[in-house]
């Protein structure tokens, strides 16, 4: 399937627009999509899409946790925290089903092998009636300046580009999928992702007033969560045993018994990402962010990963939040998902 693209989209996936900051309102913008000749926005066609996917015969609960809710602060409690982790406010969470650990490439396998679906990494896009090939974006080290980079070819099977593999590595999370791939796997196996707020309460562990899900003490982060350490970008340390991603349950899971809420990939939530989130929650529906004004939908990113360090992002805080455009694939991006109790 191919869904034209704007040529603001462009200036992203080569490597121009994420850089591990929040990210800037933008324009509206049109896309067009080839389905009865009506004009729909590339995010309402692939919305569409996804709600036409048949959920798996027999949804499985398996290698998930029942998480209890309750009351919690939301928002920055450190020096690091950012504007957008503010004002700090109670939110209240309900019981759930959540996944032990981030989906891995074996369980996004199944997902592919049962439905078919192709990723949005694996589409080719058109901007301007020209048609670029498919890939995502990969970190380039060598250049501060656009440290991210469209690589053609790559995709979660080959997170690098032609040449890389994963093989060998079933039980590491899946990534180069974007928020759309993962709506998508969501509507498949009967569950969905968490909201932004959920997410802070999950990867919290009931620790509520600590910076991180260890506590305060970030000289134990070593022990605790797979990020970057040395001089970032050009000097890993590896103090944590790895460069990239990790198996899932290579760290020691929080209080409430989950792996990786922090480090190792980035995970999508549902929240459309708003800078001033906390100053709106009147505006959201069914507690979750569902749209903005930015037509791109920029969606949350939460928990950090394998590249955040102390000298930049430090994404692994508890409070930490990030944003990303719903169709970017990158190396350090994947997800997890909730079960609501009936």
């Amino acid at each position: 399937m191919r869904f034209s693209f704007n040529p603001m989209i462009l200036a992203f996936l080569i490597g121009l627009f994420f850089s591990c900051k929040n990210q800037e309102d933008k324009k509206p913008e049109t896309h067009t999509a080839d389905l009865q000749e009506t004009e729909k926005s590339y995010h309402e066609a692939y919305m569409e899409e996804i709600a036409e996917i048949k959920e798996r015969d027999s949804v499985s609960t398996s290698g998930m946790l029942r998480i209890e809710g309750g009351e919690y602060l939301m928002g920055g409690n450190s020096d690091q925290a950012r504007p957008d982790e503010f004002p700090q406010h109670i939110e209240k969470i309900a019981t759930l089903l959540v996944d032990e650990t981030e989906v891995t490439n074996a369980q996004f396998r199944k997902f592919i092998n049962s439905t078919g679906y192709v990723t949005t990494a694996q589409r080719s896009f058109e901007v301007q009636g020209q048609t670029f090939p498919p890939g995502a974006l990969i970190f380039n080290e060598n250049n501060p300046q656009a440290w991210w980079k469209f690589k053609e070819g790559a995709n979660w099977e080959n997170p690098y580009g032609p040449g890389s593999s994963i093989e060998g590595k079933d039980d590491h999370p899946v990534v180069q999928v974007s928020w759309y791939d993962a709506m998508a796997y969501a509507k498949w196996a009967g569950k969905r992702l968490p909201t932004e707020a959920e997410f802070e309460y999950l990867a919290r562990g009931g620790k509520e007033d600590e910076i991180y899900h260890w506590g305060n003490d970030f000289k134990k982060a070593t022990q605790f969560v797979n990020f970057h350490q040395g001089n970032f970008p050009v000097t890993n340390e590896v103090q944590d045993n790895f460069e990239k991603t990790a198996p899932v349950k290579s760290f020691p899971p929080n209080d409430f018994g989950l792996y990786e809420m922090a480090g190792n990939t980035w995970e999508w939530v549902l929240d459309t990402y708003y800078p001033n989130a906390y100053s709106k929650l009147e505006q959201r529906t069914d507690g979750y962010f569902k749209e903005y004004y930015n037509a791109e939908q920029q969606k949350v990113i939460r928990g950090g990963s394998f590249l955040c360090s102390e000298s930049y992002c430090t994404g692994y805080r508890n409070a930490a939040r990030m944003s990303s455009t719903p169709e970017s694939g990158l190396e350090h991006l994947g997800f997890r998902l909730v079960k609501d109790i009936e």
